[in-house]
């Protein structure tokens, strides 16, 4: 398919928050055709195989945008405390920056968007959610309130246990997870744990 056509053809996906090189492909758009356009500023290539149009521009429907940008442009990066904390509405904080995780080992270059946290236990309760259907790495609300507690104010770790608290069905925190959580990173949680639920 020449290039002219393959971007009339590609029009449907151009109008989503990313679309995949297996979509296009569904369409018979082969692979350089994409790297062509990304090459004459049509495309920006998010990571391997993902794309979005440079013309795209509606955050009311991809809230995530940023956030998948900058976790991808980081090597092992993974997303943590207020960054989680909003992914999982257990803040009320608006994150002013990106907030990545990386282990103490891992270099990395200075960003305005990113506030970088480096970690010597980076594997535990690392995990991985679906945002805009992009999977993304990110620690578990209950190693991310652990995190909140030792990282950030008693303030916003307080009222994201309590929101976890508060949560029911498939979202209910995992209290004895959270304490395993707890010793492995020496922080004592049972005195809040025990006013919030008492």
């Amino acid at each position: 398919m020449k290039p002219t056509t393959a971007l009339v053809t590609l029009a449907p996906l151009l109008k989503k928050p990313y679309f995949t090189s297996s979509e296009a492909k569904n369409l018979g758009i082969h692979p350089s055709i994409l790297s062509h356009y990304v090459k004459k500023g049509y495309l920006k290539r998010i990571k391997r195989g993902v794309y979005q149009s440079t013309n795209y521009n509606n955050p009311s429907l991809f809230q995530w945008h940023d956030l998948i940008q900058a976790i991808h442009s980081v090597k092992g990066g993974v997303i943590c405390l207020i960054s989680a904390l909003s992914i999982y509405e257990l803040t009320e904080e608006i994150p002013r920056k990106h907030w990545i995780a990386i282990s103490h080992k891992t270099s990395t270059h200075p960003s305005r968007s990113l506030k970088i946290v480096r970690y010597r236990n980076i594997d535990l309760g690392k995990t991985s959610i679906k945002l805009e259907g992009i999977t993304v790495p990110i620690f578990d609300p209950e190693r991310t309130i652990i995190d909140a507690f030792r990282l950030l104010s008693r303030e916003i770790a307080i009222k994201a246990l309590r929101m976890a608290l508060s949560k029911n069905g498939k979202n209910k925190l995992d209290i004895p997870k959270l304490e395993e959580y707890a010793k492995e990173l020496r922080f004592n949680i049972t005195p809040y744990l025990i006013s919030l639920t008492t």
